[in-house]
């Protein structure tokens, strides 16, 4: 069948939204686009991303040089913790998305973005969905938890809660911070593959910074059009796994229909790492009103 992409390209997908890579199809530039921004992103994570995210990748050899083939990444995932990685043109509707995370697939985009997008880019191109996610899925944990993730996702169809799901998925896989021996650090894909936000995140004082609570995430709005204004942080990776191994009906019975908490609030029950002076927001909204 054919979609329509966010691009405005035609696209020739499959029934499961996936297309080949087509590896030959990148250009030089966009080869050394990659390497540009793989050089650039490593170093920037150097005592700022978490070691199971570096670990992976080391593991999967990311700066071999230019863009990387999914068959090739797929070996190596699969020889370790089973995962697979397939391309895709552009985000897939959610059960699709959920039924390739419950059977260990990461759906990738195949594109790169241009020169003119380098420091930033709305949409997940093969940077961000390779760069970011791929590393973490080296790691057998967080690799069973995007595949519960996955199912959690599929048994909540019809149930109303595909929102309070997508809040989870933003806070934990695209934004979770992590405690560790050496102090916070970084493992979601959305912070890892952002030069300025992976400063942001941990260094500075205007978001809060909140102790992860399955409930409390999944009521909690979340920014798409800028830096985060909370952050929520785990002990470790096991604590995610938990709480998503456990019967995800009551969960849903208990959040559906609960008003949405704002991205700037701190609760009475919340356990804060860190309370922000959200002076990012209000400077940008000042410099905004004297405009």
């Amino acid at each position: 069948m054919k979609i329509m992409t966010r691009l405005g390209r035609e696209v020739e997908v499959n029934e499961d939204y996936t297309i080949d890579q087509n590896w030959t199809q990148y250009t030089a530039d966009e080869h050394d686009r990659w390497d540009r921004l793989y050089a650039r992103q490593r170093e920037i994570l150097k005592g700022r991303a978490c070691q199971e995210f570096m670990d992976g990748l080391d593991a999967l050899s990311l700066s071999d040089g230019g863009i990387p083939r999914f068959d090739e990444l797929s070996e190596k995932l699969m020889a370790r913790t089973g995962w697979e990685i397939v391309a895709v043109p552009d985000l897939v509707p959610d059960e699709v998305f959920f039924d390739h995370l419950a059977n260990r697939r990461f759906p990738a985009g195949n594109f790169i973005r241009d020169e003119s997008q380098f420091n930033y880019i709305q949409e997940p191109d093969v940077f961000h969905d390779v760069f970011g996610h791929v590393p973490m899925l080296v790691h057998p944990i967080f690799a069973d938890y995007m595949e519960a993730y996955g199912k959690g996702g599929l048994a909540a169809a019809g149930k109303g809660v595909l929102p309070n799901l997508a809040r989870l998925y933003w806070y934990t896989v695209e934004f979770g911070l992590v405690k560790t021996k050496d102090g916070m650090r970084l493992y979601g894909a959305g912070i890892v593959s952002s030069p300025a936000e992976s400063i942001f995140a941990l260094e500075n004082p205007s978001p809060n910074r909140i102790h992860f609570d399955l409930e409390r995430v999944m009521c909690t709005k979340y920014r798409i059009d800028d830096y985060q204004q909370t952050y929520f942080v785990i002990d470790s990776f096991d604590e995610l796994l938990d709480v998503t191994y456990q019967p995800f009906g009551p969960v849903y019975e208990r959040v559906n229909g609960k008003p949405p908490i704002a991205v700037d609030t701190i609760l009475n029950g919340d356990k804060v790492h860190h309370r922000g002076t959200q002076s990012y927001v209000m400077e940008k909204k000042e410099a905004q009103a004297t405009r």
